[in-house]
């Protein structure tokens, strides 16, 4: 591992050589089809292809509200690359080409602390592909990132493979040609969760939502609040939007305890969400208010305890006990566990799934030129995921991939001490998808 400063940047970027060596199976120079070879430069192709590795820029928050999340993310790349440069079987699996490394090159990579700040996401990843040649880039965790990372990647013309982004705007007003994502998001955790909401608590119910103050918030609160008043005659009485970060709930939550409000939807992540449950239940709110994640934070049930997330209903991408139904979930699981010594959350599951599906896309591509591969993702066919078989959508570049309900479980029935959610659905995806330019998707061009 080596410290490279950042004199442009306020935090610290770490280069990192790829995991694993080198193999035998490694081209020793650029070797691409002729419909590739015939192309001119564009973005970082050929110079980011030209060697034997290939090098990855990655941002996540390593410090704020988000750094937690984060962190989990990273672990998730991080195992994704170790696999695909040595040709782990669990790789193979998704991605049936990879040898070691994709196309024969072994992955490197850079990671930079985005601190949920888009104009630090940017700032690292500028420097990721000026400086390394970035072949691409990936990061997120909060959708402002993500949106600013798409408008970077469509300007320099480098793939942008989306870390966690729940805004529907993603792959909506401001998704791009050169961005895909493969999480779930606003609009179908709402049609995923609202059917289950309905169910347990029934209709004309009233609910004060809390909703953080940028484009993940906002998409959010509107896709699950219409859904509930439009299918189950809900009503919300009180719309709390606090800033990212905040360090006190306590005036949101006065306004919500004077609201009359029955149910508590709490669309905030990371530490905002922890720490206004936590507050919501000093004040007394809960368990008096049900309470509703709809987009569940990793490790929520475990910074806020069992006892506090027992019966709450949540939507989210994957839990380790899918293990049980899934069989590649299971490999992932248990080979996670060995390396990091825990379960793995929703985030390094969705970190090592965006980058075995871009092997998958490279290999099927078989050129790392960039429109071939966006070509490559937009081709129709289907593809084995830890949660089973999923699908890109080519007008929008988002993945066609179930939403998982969760229900919390009693402290005294948890099996272990990680087994805080009972899978209660696993919800097919089209079914849940708006109309590709239902959010106004326009995704520009390849050159």
């Amino acid at each position: 591992m080596t410290d490279v400063p950042r004199s442009s940047l306020n935090r610290r970027t770490v280069l990192r050589a790829g995991l694993g060596a080198a193999g035998g199976l490694t081209l020793p120079g650029l070797v691409l089809p002729a419909h590739a070879a015939d192309q001119p430069p564009i973005g970082t192709w050929p110079a980011g292809a030209s060697g034997d590795s290939v090098f990855i820029g990655i941002s996540v928050p390593r410090t704020g509200t988000y750094a937690v999340q984060g962190e989990d993310e990273l672990k998730g790349y991080q195992l994704a690359i170790e696999h695909i440069n040595e040709g782990h079987p669990l790789i193979k699996a998704i991605s049936p080409k990879t040898t070691k490394g994709v196309l024969g090159k072994q992955l490197k990579y850079g990671v930079a602390d985005s601190a949920a700040k888009p104009n630090d996401a940017v700032q690292a990843q500028q420097r990721f592909i000026t400086e390394n040649k970035a072949i691409m880039i990936t990061g997120g965790t909060s959708s402002a990132v993500a949106v600013a990372l798409n408008k970077l990647a469509q300007r320099e013309k480098v793939l942008f493979v989306c870390g966690i982004s729940g805004s529907n705007d993603t792959t909506g007003k401001d998704c791009v040609r050169y961005g895909v994502r493969q999480n779930f998001y606003g609009e179908t955790a709402a049609n995923a969760i609202g059917p289950a909401l309905i169910k347990a608590y029934g209709k004309n119910r009233k609910a004060a939502f809390m909703t953080p103050d940028y484009t993940y918030g906002h998409t959010v609160t509107k896709s699950v609040n219409d859904y509930l008043t439009e299918h189950g005659g809900w009503k919300m009485v009180t719309n709390q939007v606090s800033p990212l970060g905040a360090p006190d709930f306590s005036s949101y939550l006065t306004n919500i305890a004077n609201s009359g409000a029955e149910i508590l939807v709490n669309v905030n992540w990371g530490h905002d969400a922890v720490l206004s449950i936590q507050q919501a239940k000093q004040f007394g709110l809960l368990p008096k208010m049900k309470l509703v994640v709809p987009y569940q934070v990793p490790f929520l049930a475990k910074e806020v305890g069992p006892e506090v997330t027992e019966g709450v209903y949540a939507a989210t991408d994957f839990w380790w006990t899918m293990e049980d139904k899934y069989p590649l979930a299971k490999q992932f699981v248990d080979t996670f566990e060995k390396k990091f010594g825990y379960k793995p959350e929703w985030g390094a599951e969705n970190a090592y799934m965006e980058f075995a599906l871009w092997a998958e896309a490279v290999e099927h591509a078989g050129t790392f030129y960039p429109p071939d591969v966006i070509k490559s993702y937009e081709s129709p066919r289907k593809l084995n995921s830890f949660v089973g078989e999923v699908s890109w959508r080519a007008q929008d570049h988002q993945l066609i991939r179930p939403v998982v309900i969760v229900r919390g479980k009693k402290p005294s029935e948890m099996r272990n001490k990680e087994d805080y959610w009972e899978v209660v659905e696993v919800v097919p995806g089209a079914g849940l998808m708006q109309k590709p330019d239902a959010f106004g998707c326009n995704l520009g061009s390849y050159t």
